[in-house]
């Protein structure tokens, strides 16, 4: 639908509404653009009756989305010298984020040639600057409100847009570091990919249509990969989703979206992405860990963690507990979290303070306190970038400073810089990392893939404080961080060194080739096993030769839709064409042509049994004999028929069932399927799991 027709269907519509209801107050039109998406005020009724209109898919808040915020690839087996070819050039990766600073070495355009030309975007050039390497950058701001320290242009204040793209395809960058902390050469993973920037992330949030806006434009410019860090409250429906429905246009036009899983791990079926035509990626440690080291006047340390770049030189200052420090109209209760403006400034000023909760600690920084210690026990295995000297300590630590504050008249303490030190038990999930399943179609693994996503050194905007807090005066090139924001650029860009060797594979195509190559994760390591990492830790480097691929395209997802109860008008209304469901299309969700398998049980229920119907594409050798494999636990029985597929040619196909039958003992079980030919190796995860 075109701007102008859909102008008409929306004053037609709104015309509707106030016939029918003479009290209605008169409702301002905002916004244009996207699907025939617009944002308008509308009242409760007015939205509800406007729903009911047989040309709408769905009318919901324009919500605000939320950021999901050089060790890395070297530690998935990615090095720098890995074969790569000269179509890498080609590829453009569409960062949906904060925009980006274009003036950073990762964006440096030395020895590009113009871009392809499929290219058919532009440059907004106000306050910035497009090269050969940043080929396109626009901003969106359906609301039209600016602020002085976030104005009107493409350039990232924030930070976040700048750290995802450079992760995604940043140039390399040798000596990099953050004030000294994890040096070494920074690059990304598709380090001769093109970048295109769609800033709609603001110091208010991301909007929903700002983000449809940008999809619609990035598939229009020509993009191959659309990278997307945000994430918001799940809600139970793919189309009363900005970001799904963006996906899915995507997804039709050949575009691959890649999805962060969302920070409000390690709740079950805490997902903020995860529909069917996308790659939504989890967040796992790396072999790096930061270490800071904390010492009482009593000469006792204690290691707790942070990113913490300042150095007291082991001088010694009086330590205070914030709980014993309030601020004139708040308690100790509150104190004690050092929120901003809760800590009087004559009890903290020139003092470490003990803080308790998962914070910043920000107030400590505007009360003049010259450090700040926070006592918990959730999410230590992400340092926390404080801005000042700080350290996170574990519980028990930190209730014996605590202790040690109230047993003397001058308590003292020190903070020294952060050590890196070998994580011997990496990868494992971050306990940030949200879980599945999916709380929409239970029978779609998500996520799909865990990649590395704490403690992060990636490009960064040098108008943004490294700790996000006023008053943090450090100015950095590059800066440390975490979130499942971090890990999934990871696999943009692999997905984009996966597309220049196959230019031609479809978005399921490439998310298959991912998947079945990817390193299992040990499901003891994790409770919560495949609902944390998927198929396991991306492998670039044998995701280009997966073997066999699990491809799907629009059709496949249109049947899934039907088999949802989605309506024949619906999907034409997200698909622009004439889609419909009938009796002969209805699919069922076990039936997507998905890479993985995954079987939920009633609550009341342990007799387990279903079945699962797939197809899969040789892209490995002209002729091979694959033979299936299968690994269950005690009390389930898997079976394929037929469990040997044979091929005379590339891109046969080869269908086969999946059936799992037996008794479920625990809420969940993890089992597995792997074809192999003696040269290739595909494998899938299997999830059986009572549903909550």
């Amino acid at each position: 639908m075109d701007e102008a027709s859909a102008l008409t269907l929306y004053s037609n519509m709104l015309q509707e509404v106030a016939d029918s209801n003479a009290e209605t107050k008169s409702v301002e039109y905002h916004y244009k653009r996207s699907f025939g998406g617009f944002v308008a005020k509308l009242t409760e009724e007015e939205a509800n009756r406007m729903a009911k209109h047989d040309r709408v898919v769905a009318v919901f808040p324009n919500g605000k989305k939320q950021l999901h915020t050089t060790r890395s690839w070297d530690f998935i087996g990615f090095p720098l010298q890995v074969e790569r070819t000269a179509a890498e050039s080609d590829i453009i990766i569409g960062v949906i984020d904060t925009g980006i600073w274009p003036e950073s070495d990762s964006f440096n355009d030395k020895g590009y040639g113009p871009p392809p030309s499929k290219w058919k975007g532009t440059c907004q050039t106000k306050n910035f600057t497009c090269n050969n390497k940043v080929v396109g950058a626009k901003y969106y701001k359906a609301d039209g409100i600016f602020s002085d320290d976030d104005p009107k242009s493409v350039r990232d204040v924030i930070g976040h847009g700048t750290h995802t793209a450079s992760t995604a395809a940043g140039n390399q960058v040798s000596a990099a570091s953050m004030l000294g902390l994890a040096r070494g050469t920074a690059r990304g993973g598709a380090i001769n990919a093109r970048i295109a920037v769609y800033k709609v992330c603001w110091f208010d949030g991301c909007s929903d249509a700002d983000i449809l806006a940008a999809f619609d434009d990035a598939i229009a410019d020509g993009v191959d990969i659309i990278s997307l860090s945000i994430g918001g409250f799940s809600v139970e429906n793919y189309f009363r989703n900005g970001i799904s429905i963006g996906a899915f246009h995507a997804v039709r036009n050949g575009v691959l979206t890649v999805n962060s899983a969302g920070n409000s791990g390690s709740t079950p079926s805490s997902l903020s992405n995860f529909s069917p035509w996308s790659i939504t990626v989890a967040a796992s440690t790396i072999d790096r860990k930061f270490v800071t080291k904390v010492e009482l006047g009593t000469n006792i340390s204690y290691e707790g963690t942070s990113i913490n770049t300042f150095d007291l030189k082991g001088k010694l200052y009086p330590i205070i507990y914030g709980g014993d420090a309030p601020n004139k109209g708040v308690d100790g209760a509150e104190s004690r979290f050092c929120f901003v403006d809760s800590l009087v400034q004559k009890l903290v000023q020139g003092k470490i303070v003990l803080c308790e909760g998962r914070s910043r600690a920000a107030g400590t920084l505007a009360a003049g306190a010259v450090g700040a210690l926070v006592q918990g026990q959730d999410y230590r295995d992400t340092p926390t970038n404080f801005p000042l000297p700080g350290s996170y300590l574990a519980l028990q630590d930190g209730l014996t400073v605590y202790s040690y504050i109230n047993s003397t008249r001058d308590p003292t303490a020190t903070i020294f810089k952060s050590d890196e030190i070998k994580d011997t038990l990496a990868p494992f999930v971050a306990s940030f990392s949200s879980r599945g399943p999916n709380i929409v179609t239970p029978e779609i693994l998500k996520p799909d893939l865990v990649a590395p996503g704490v403690a992060i050194l990636a490009s960064w905007s040098p108008a943004s404080p490294p700790s996000s807090t006023d008053g943090d005066n450090r100015t950095l090139n590059f800066n440390i961080i975490s979130g499942t924001s971090m890990a999934c650029p990871h696999v943009s860009g692999a997905a984009a060194y996966v597309k220049s060797f196959h230019p031609t594979w479809s978005p399921a195509a490439i998310r298959s080739a991912l998947m079945t190559t990817a390193k299992q994760l040990s499901p003891k390591a994790d409770l919560q096993a495949e609902f944390a990492y998927g198929a396991g830790q991306i492998d670039p480097s044998n995701a280009v030769y997966p073997g066999l691929v699990y491809d799907a395209g629009e059709i496949d997802y249109v049947r899934f839709l039907c088999g949802q109860g989605y309506s024949s008008n619906t999907l034409k209304l997200i698909t622009g064409d004439n889609s419909s469901c009938s009796k002969t299309n209805y699919g069922s969700a076990r039936d997507l042509n998905y890479a993985s398998f995954a079987l939920p049980v009633p609550p009341s229920n342990s007799k387990v049994s279903g079945s699962f119907n797939r197809t899969v594409t040789n892209v490995g050798s002209a002729t091979s004999t694959y033979r299936a494999t299968v690994a269950a636990p005690e009390g389930i029985k898997v079976e394929v028929n037929p469990c040997v597929l044979s091929f005379t040619s590339l891109n046969q196909k080869q269908t086969f069932v999946l059936t799992i039958e037996g008794t479920l003992n625990e809420a969940l079980v993890s089992a597995s399927l792997a074809w192999d030919d003696g040269k290739f190796h595909v494998r899938s995860p299997i999830v059986v799991f009572r549903t909550p």
